[in-house]
């Protein structure tokens, strides 16, 4: 049987201020980089379920934390 990635709804509002914020201060492309390597993360997830830290032993609910880094180039003037 395959899993099921859940979002909470909190999470789901933080991955969308994300987007927000991402689009405003860093623009259309880095947001869409996000969210493929949010998704790609998914996916793996879906394929291994028991990576992460379990965060509750009796739910089976297990935590992960990404973090991914840009760099913000200025053009020179």
């Amino acid at each position: 049987m395959a899993s099921v990635i859940l979002w909470t709804n909190r999470a789901d509002k933080k991955f969308d201020r994300i987007l927000q914020y991402l689009m405003v201060e860093w623009g259309e492309n880095a947001a869409k980089s996000f969210v493929k390597n949010i998704y790609s993360f998914l996916d793996i997830l879906v394929e291994f379920p028991e990576i992460g830290t379990l965060e509750n032993k009796e739910k089976g609910i297990r935590g992960f934390t990404s973090s991914f880094t840009m760099t913000k180039v200025s053009k020179p003037q």
